[in-house]
């Protein structure tokens, strides 16, 4: 049997000519970033945009990857020394390129002290952190630390020996001021909205406990600038890691697989030097907020939405749901009609036209972005993707019975994973074992489900949750998500006037 050569700096003399291999001399490549959660979604984003600018303006802003939570690094990206393929794929179009950025990679997960010795180092400029929005121990309704977070607890009895994400970064901050002072930027880019100013309150959260004047150090030498990422980089499946191997004839344990269309809006507030990614297609701005509004209610409202409706319809993949016309038709009302009025102004783009680019990068058959992936963790976005929208309308009196239909297929996706729903599939969310109580204790109520679910605060704003429109709306989805026919009733919804489905009574009320 033929071992098919793995790929390293040694193999990349040796790559095909339609494989694209980094523009500048990767030996001669220093640490300047570092990098907290190397998965898909950063080596197919940060990674790539960081590549671009060695090419075209090299300096000192080699990227070194940390990993607080599996997988290992070393196993993969590690053995490779740090080079990975990047798949484009467009339905049938395949583009591969070699990312060199990453020079180094470790493994923190049984302690930080790797982590710590990285971001305390004197050569690192530059912090960017793709966690996910568990990751930042906050509770989602109000972006303030969960001072009951279990890692919480531990790293504000055990600072030392920090176990979160905020715990490791205030660390490595109060070894940074003890140490050589110099000042640091931590970029979040994670889908929640002002993320950066929920990074900066956690960390300073834990901080002004310490008492040591880290709070004021941070202050005046550490950034926290909020961004807005954007590409779909689906997780990678063993047909990708096939592709590379049969098409160009290495073997490449890290691959990644992204659509074409990528974005990066950073704000302007750094600390210290800065890598310019603006220079290579990121746009830095004054105020992220109207991109960041209109990527996540608008994509992630519909990624969202589909996931849910979509595993209640049967439907595998995001472009498997979108050929449904019945979905189709779905989210493109809810987005046009009720989410696109809460939106501010965004310079230089089109909400409308926006929706349909959007919807358009879903049907890519070739991105096989799985919706039990996109439904993971879905307590922690739901506020922003959904809830938010849903507050501003009614603020001003507008109808929300097509945003309430996303929510509850939320509630109705977690429901039905419960035993007393037949366990109909496996989820993963830090609040579905507190539904599957529910679940369990209240069975087919849709109104009482509802009202258990509702009083979860640290998901729904108690002022969200005692509005009668809201209530209702969300009860009758609810009661049609969980019906034999959940399609069914997602055309219902989609054929009657507005008012009448405002005051369709729940059948289980």
């Amino acid at each position: 049997m033929t071992v098919t050569e793995r790929l390293g700096p040694a193999r990349l003399g040796r790559l095909p000519p339609e494989v694209r291999r980094p523009a500048y001399d990767r030996a001669a490549l220093k640490p300047g970033i570092a990098h907290i959660g190397v998965g898909a979604f950063h080596r197919c984003h940060q990674a790539e945009y960081t590549d671009d600018l060695l090419a075209k303006n090299f300096d000192h802003w080699g990227l070194v990857g940390i990993n607080i939570r599996p997988p290992l690094l070393g196993q993969t990206l590690g053995q490779q020394d740090g080079l990975y393929t990047r798949l484009i794929r467009q339905n049938d179009e395949v583009e591969a390129r070699v990312i060199g950025s990453i020079v180094r990679v470790v493994d923190s997960q049984e302690s930080a002290v790797p982590a710590l010795e990285v971001l305390s180092s004197p050569d690192i400029e530059m912090v960017t952190m793709t966690v996910t929005e568990k990751g930042y121990c906050h509770i989602p309704s109000s972006g303030a630390l969960d001072l009951d977070h279990p890692d919480i607890v531990h790293d504000l009895a055990d600072p030392q020996a920090p176990r979160s994400v905020p715990g490791i970064l205030a660390r490595a901050l109060e070894l940074r001021m003890a140490s050589h002072g110099r000042p640091m930027t931590l970029l979040s880019c994670d889908n929640i909205p002002t993320n950066g100013i929920i990074l900066g309150n956690v960390v300073r959260a834990i901080a002004e406990r310490r008492g040591n004047g880290l709070a004021d150090w941070i202050a005046a030498n550490v950034a926290f600038p909020s961004a807005m990422v954007d590409r779909i980089a689906p997780a990678t499946t063993e047909a990708d890691i096939d592709t590379v191997e049969k098409r160009f004839g290495y073997h490449d344990s890290a691959v990644v697989v992204g659509e074409r269309f990528r974005q990066w809006v950073i704000e302007n507030r750094f600390a210290g030097r800065v890598p310019r990614w603006d220079l290579v297609g990121a746009t830095f701005v004054n105020d992220v907020t109207p991109f960041e509004h209109l990527k996540m209610r608008v994509l992630n409202g519909a990624q969202t939405t589909l996931c849910y409706l979509g595993v209640l319809g049967g439907f595998e993949h995001t472009s498997d749901a979108m050929a449904d016309p019945i979905l189709a038709n779905f989210v493109r009302r809810m987005l046009t009609e009720e989410t696109l009025p809460t939106l501010m102004p965004v310079p230089g783009i089109s909400p409308p036209a926006y929706v349909e680019q959007s919807l358009s990068r879903l049907t890519n058959t070739a991105i096989r972005h799985r919706n039990h992936q996109i439904a993971t963790d879905g307590s922690q976005k739901i506020v922003q993707r959904l809830l938010n929208p849903i507050r501003d309308r009614l603020a001003k009196d507008g109808s929300i019975t097509l945003l309430s239909v996303s929510a509850a297929g939320w509630m109705a996706y977690l429901i039905k994973a419960s035993a007393r729903f037949g366990r109909a599939w496996q989820v993963s969310d830090p609040f579905a074992e507190k539904i599957e109580l529910i679940a369990d204790r209240i069975g087919k109520n849709s109104k009482g489900l509802v009202e258990a679910i509702l009083a979860i605060d640290a998901i729904f704003h108690p002022a969200l949750a005692a509005d009668d429109a809201f209530r209702a709306n969300v009860t009758i989805a609810l009661d049609g998500l969980l019906s034999e026919d959940p399609i069914a009733f997602v055309r219902y919804v989609c054929s009657e006037p507005t008012d009448a489905r405002l005051k369709r009574p729940a059948r289980s009320a």
